[in-house]
């Protein structure tokens, strides 16, 4: 399948490319919606500009990276000269697809979050309510803004299964070329990741309501709400595309699992000691929330091992807005327990183990070496 977007020859080059893809969809798109009506179209703008406003493009790069993966194998089952199998551009819009799944979790975990801001601008639900209270409309301007999010978020998610499948929205399929169909393995790679990441929310929300301390529900949420949906099935989905023999695609799946801990252990770690200039989100956004992290159980549970009063006072910063002197005792209890500690050992271990996997994987050494480097970004970022 020919396509006029460049084709990222590099990990570095993917989020310039996934950003050109995602454009071009949304180019379809956006007048697609505006055509039911103007209101939808405008709403419809919103999610363009909240997915075209920046992020890391994590999932689409480890999508692409196992596309190059996959592709690089000399045990392929994927013949190099039929004319049928996915190439490039097919892997650019598949890894591309991932972000507007992203969009509709970010948009939908804001709401969740009751959170303000995302990337340092206001977040969907925030822009539609000031947008109801400025225009004079009836009603609640909150009820309205998060309503209009959910469905916003919803959009985002059926857009995603159209640009995975190669769907333009709006489209006369009387007079466009019917789209390649994804092999179907890949379509249950893909199927199987959106009922990880919507169960692991699930679970995410329980455990803060019914106040669930536990490292083992922590370390759960994180299986299947992060590691899966960030790393492993990326990961999987490229490798598949690409033919991938079966144990390449094994061990893809370990790289994914272990730095997808890692990067949500280091999500858990920024989102207590972020600096919010480089995250974009008010510092100690997750005590705020109420979040149930692997970071608070493991201090909560250090804490009660040795003082009860600091494993209370710990207790009793999740869930509401903190002062600044609140947020700091929160950051002191937790470094002094030892919990900061812990978590880095972790992310360290869980590091070392990807690294040492991809050592031994069936690899190219350019597509090892671009691995390899990536996985040291991810454990260590800073935003």
């Amino acid at each position: 399948m020919t396509s006029a977007l460049p084709i990222p020859a590099t990990l570095d080059a993917v989020p310039a490319a996934v950003e050109s893809a995602l454009a071009a969809f949304f180019d379809d798109a956006v007048p697609a919606a505006a055509r039911i009506d103007a209101r939808v179209g405008a709403a419809a703008e919103v999610l363009r500009e909240f997915v075209l406003q920046g992020g890391k493009r994590v999932r689409p790069s480890f999508a692409y990276a196992g596309w190059l993966a996959g592709s690089s194998s000399a045990d392929r089952t994927v013949a190099t000269d039929d004319t049928d199998a996915p190439d490039a551009a097919d892997a650019l819009r598949v890894a591309a697809s991932l972000e507007l799944v992203q969009a509709c979790a970010l948009v939908h975990d804001d709401i969740i979050d009751r959170s303000d801001t995302r990337r340092g601008r206001a977040t969907v639900h925030r822009i539609f309510e000031h947008r109801h209270r400025d225009d004079g409309w009836a009603g609640d301007p909150g009820h309205h803004g998060t309503a209009a999010a959910i469905l916003v978020g919803d959009l985002a998610l059926a857009w995603a299964d159209d640009m995975v499948h190669g769907h333009r929205p709006g489209s006369d399929s009387a007079h466009t070329p019917p789209p390649r169909p994804l092999p179907a393995p890949v379509g249950g790679v893909w199927a199987s990741m959106r009922t990880e990441v919507l169960g692991g929310q699930y679970l995410d929300i329980v455990n803060e309501a019914s106040g669930d301390e536990s490292i083992e529900s922590a370390y759960r949420v994180m299986q299947f709400k992060t590691a899966a949906y960030t790393v492993a099935r990326p990961l999987e989905l490229g490798a598949t595309l690409a033919g991938a023999p079966a144990g390449l695609v094994d061990d893809l799946r370990s790289v994914g699992h272990d730095l997808g801990i890692a990067f949500q252990l280091r999500d858990d770690l920024l989102g207590v000691f972020g600096d919010p200039e480089r995250t974009g989100k008010p510092s100690g956004d997750d005590l705020v929330a109420g979040k149930r992290t692997a970071l608070v159980a493991e201090g909560l549970a250090r804490a009660a091992e040795h003082d009860d009063a600091s494993a209370q006072r710990l207790r009793e910063s999740i869930g509401r807005p903190l002062s600044d002197d609140e947020l700091r005792t929160a950051r002191e209890i937790l470094t002094q327990v030892g919990a900061v500690g812990e978590i880095e050992q972790q992310i360290s271990a869980l590091l070392d183990s990807a690294l040492t996997t991809l050592r031994r994987a069936d690899l190219t050494e350019p597509v090892r070496d671009e691995l390899t480097a990536f996985a040291r970004r991810i454990a260590h970022r800073t935003t």
